[in-house]
């Protein structure tokens, strides 16, 4: 059985995530895991925050940078929110990544970062150093480490 990791969105909470949680399911935000040998991070909700108001789960900056300050040595990243300038534009052109998640990726440096949030840019990638990073958004993706 392959290990279940999963970050909360801006829909959720990280409470409400965890409660409804499958067991053998990790999930992560602000917080790591080994996955077969493989360390993940990962981070959830909207980065920087978002106009969408109350419902949204959302960091600002400078508390998705503390958090990702924790974060020492990674793998993978795993993250709702894209980094500022990589798969992070919506469809009226603007680049809404944050940039603490571009800083950490780029002071990181892991094999793989994994986000979504912005929907128009599914299935995007790019590079920040030697780090691939890609929008997976809903689509089954496979990776090779």
């Amino acid at each position: 059985t392959a290990p279940f990791v999963v970050v909360p969105g801006n829909a959720e909470s990280i409470a409400e995530l965890q409660a409804a949680a499958n067991p053998g399911m990790r999930v992560l935000h602000g917080t790591g895991v080994e996955v077969n040998g493989l360390r993940v991070f990962g981070l959830g909700y909207g980065v920087p925050v978002t106009p969408f108001g109350s419902w949204s789960c959302d960091l600002s900056e400078e508390a998705a940078a503390e958090m990702l300050g924790a974060c020492e040595t990674v793998d993978i990243l795993v993250l709702h929110s894209p980094p500022k300038g990589v798969a992070d534009v919506t469809s009226g052109g603007q680049s809404v990544g944050s940039t603490a998640i571009y800083d950490a990726i780029e002071r990181l440096q892991p094999r793989l970062a994994l986000c979504g949030h912005i929907h128009d840019s599914w299935g995007q990638t790019g590079r920040i150093g030697e780090t691939q990073v890609v929008n997976l958004g809903p689509r089954p993706n496979w990776f090779d480490l």
